[in-house]
């Protein structure tokens, strides 16, 4: 059996325990022994092992990313470069009602995909046909899923804005239920989009009763982040709470500003005593999205030629002036700024009341006018939107049920996907290892390593990975403490994280010296 020594490294196990200097010992997939030592191991020593020099290194369980939309960008590409830079040898997919099942008509469930690539058809329908086909290509790390509720609707009402029928209610709950029994750890919400909002408290607690049931839990995109944040918290809490199922409240700071996240955290607080509640929140002080989003689904939806159509229909653009998203509710738009796109790469960094002022449009003909010309590819424009503060971002990331997240997607310099972005891919880990312990040292070195391995491990609800134990999964990320940090901008986002020197998976070193070895030893998790 394969025998691996990482020797002489600072130990952090992700308890929160102090750290200190040993040896781990890796037979297989596990660890066999964590050994307190102050002598260097040498190769000497275990001529049957390959040994891990550690000297100067952090050594930490893997990292764990409670938040992910890395479902289809590991189909496409499965190496997970940007993750296994920064350590990270766990992901949570499914989120925000985003995901890669059910399918009933696969043209219509790639809107509810997040960084969907045609190099990879969907050639799957269930939870169980998912996570075989992401298995044969051989992810570098493990993944977990949620259910996406979006897709769920999909599969049952379609792109229908309106409750779910007694029958369709039953049809969602079936297919649900046979998700959870394929092994995924529960259901993802997103009450704030337009193909979710029609969905009451009931509708909500009635398929939670099944998560509940299967000891799953609720990630929760609340329904109002702009105007009713803390209403909208509770919300999710109630449901939960109807449903004896635990909760974990996605990327928790609203947009109104301090006053309105304090009164969020004292929601959640409230909550501690009779629920089990957390929250996540991603590394970036802007949110990102489609552009698309800005607009009914019912606009965006159809032939290239049927979407430009209605694109440019000034009647159309009329009719949906009113339509209420995140962009809209936000109602700044000098702070909604375009990135960087082939498509219109004059306006990219200009915020959409400025392009509007070039265009003599309003905020929405203008979104429509950008989106026209690209009307067979709509996911080609993405915005972000200034709406946090260091301030409240602190606040979060200091409080004890929150955990960090990248809210983005595993992507790669090469390869297929070479030309994706999607800020936070290549640093949410490093940039909040760095801030929180260097920068602004809100957190011990040992804290900071456990929200970013054991507390969210809990939080799953897996007992085998997040720590450095004996008869644990050997999943360890391994980094100089000194140089550990993000080099991403707003701008220039595909930055690879640097002072990550090994990586180990399942057991298997996948990162040498900071350079990925090509072995894949990652898999699905699936919930049993």
């Amino acid at each position: 059996m394969a025998k691996v020594i990482i020797s002489n490294g600072l130990i952090v196990d992700g308890s929160g325990a102090p750290a200190y200097q040993g040896d781990i010992e890796i037979e297989g997939q596990h660890i066999t022994r964590v050994t307190p030592t102050r002598a260097k191991v040498t190769g000497n020593e275990f001529n049957d092992a390959e040994v891990v020099d550690a000297t100067g290194l952090v050594v930490a369980p893997g990292f764990i990313d409670i938040h992910s939309h890395s479902d289809h960008t590991l189909i496409v590409d499965p190496r997970a470069f940007s993750s296994i830079k920064q350590g990270v040898t766990l992901e949570v997919i499914g989120n925000c009602g985003f995901g890669c099942f059910p399918v009933n008509d696969p043209e219509l469930a790639r809107s509810r995909i997040y960084a969907y690539h045609d190099v990879k058809p969907i050639s799957w329908r269930s939870a169980g046909e998912y996570f075989d086909a992401l298995d044969r290509e051989g992810p570098a790390i493990n993944v977990a899923s949620l259910v996406p509720n979006g897709q769920l609707r999909l599969a049952v009402i379609g792109t229908d804005e309106r409750p779910a029928t007694t029958q369709e209610k039953r049809a969602m709950r079936r297919l649900l239920e046979d998700s959870l029994e394929d092994g995924a750890w529960g259901l993802s919400t997103c009450l704030e989009s337009a193909e979710e909002s029609s969905m009451s408290d009931r509708d909500v607690a009635d398929l939670l009763r099944s998560v509940g049931e299967s000891g799953g839990f609720h990630a929760a995109h609340t329904r109002d982040r702009a105007t009713h944040a803390a209403e909208a918290v509770e919300e999710a809490i109630r449901t939960a709470d109807a449903a004896n199922c635990k909760l974990q409240i996605s990327h928790l700071i609203p947009d109104g500003g301090l006053a309105d996240l304090e009164e969020c955290l004292r929601t959640v607080d409230s909550a501690r005593d009779h629920g089990d509640v957390s929250f996540d929140m991603h590394t970036r002080l802007f949110g990102i999205g489609y552009l698309y989003s800005a607009l009914p689904p019912t606009v965006t939806q159809g032939t290239a030629e049927e979407v430009a159509s209605r694109l440019r229909d000034p009647a159309v653009r009329q009719s949906v002036s009113s339509f209420r998203s995140g962009y809209s509710a936000f109602g700044e738009w000098d702070k909604v700024i375009l990135l960087d796109n082939a498509v219109w790469p004059e306006y990219g960094r200009r915020s959409i009341a400025e392009i509007g002022d070039s265009f003599g449009l309003d905020p929405i003909s203008t979104i429509c006018e950008l989106l026209a010309a690209t009307p067979d590819d709509i996911s080609a424009l993405w915005a972000v939107t200034l709406t946090f503060t260091e301030e409240e971002q602190d606040t979060a990331f200091s409080h004890p049920l929150c955990v960090p997240a990248s809210d983005a997607a595993a992507l790669a310099l090469d390869g297929p996907l070479s030309k994706s972005v999607f800020h936070g891919a290549y640093s949410w880990a490093s940039w909040y290892y760095h801030h929180m312990v260097h920068e602004k040292r809100l957190l011990t070195l040992e804290d900071t390593i456990r929200k970013l391995t054991g507390q969210p491990a809990s939080i799953l609800g897996i007992r085998d990975r997040g720590m450095l134990r004996p008869h644990m999964f050997a999943d360890i990320a391994i980094f100089d403490p000194t140089l550990f940090h993000d080099r991403e901008t707003m701008f220039a986002p595909n930055q690879p994280a640097v002072g990550m020197s090994h990586v180990i998976v399942n057991g298997a070193v996948v990162l040498r010296d900071g350079e990925l070895t090509g072995r894949r030893a990652g898999r699905v998790l699936r919930r049993s």
